[in-house]
C-alpha cells in the first residue's frame, strides 16, 4: 500500500456544535474525510496567551488518509473562527479491512477521482 493510503485519524476542536458540524459537512463534501464524528461539550484546559485558559469545546474526530491530510488541514484552517485551530493526526496502525477499504473509496485521489468520471 503507498503511504499516502495510510488510513489516518485526525482531531479538530470547535467553539460551537454549528461551528462543528459545518466544519464536518464541508469535509466529507468536498471528500477530505470518509466520516466525521462529533463529540459534544468536551471540557478542553489549554494555555493560550500566557494563560490558562478553561472552555467546552466539540471534537471532531475526522476518518480519512494521509494523503488527504494537508488539504484537509488548509479546508480547516479557512472554515475555522481560531486563530490556531487544533488539527492533529495519528497514524491507525490496524483495523477492519472492509472499513480501512471503505476509508480509501471515500477519500478519492484527484487520480482516482479522474479514472471515476472517465469510467461512469
Amino acid at each position: 500500500m503507498d503511504a499516502g493510503d495510510q488510513a489516518i485519524v485526525v482531531f479538530v476542536t470547535a467553539a460551537s456544535e454549528p461551528e462543528a458540524t459545518r466544519l464536518a459537512e464541508a469535509l466529507v463534501a468536498e471528500q477530505l474525510a470518509a466520516c466525521v464524528n462529533i463529540v459534544a461539550n468536551i471540557h478542553s484546559i489549554y494555555r493560550w496567551q500566557g494563560k490558562v485558559q478553561q472552555d467546552r469545546e466539540h471534537l471532531l474526530i475526522i476518518k480519512t488518509r494521509r494523503a488527504k491530510f494537508a488539504a484537509l488541514e488548509l479546508r480547516v484552517r479557512a472554515l475555522h473562527s481560531y486563530d490556531v485551530p487544533e488539527v492533529i493526526a495519528v497514524e491507525v496502525v490496524d483495523g477492519s479491512e472492509r472499513y480501512l477499504a471503505w476509508i480509501r473509496d471515500n477519500t478519492p485521489t484527484a487520480t482516482q477521482q479522474q479514472e471515476g468520471i472517465r469510467n461512469e
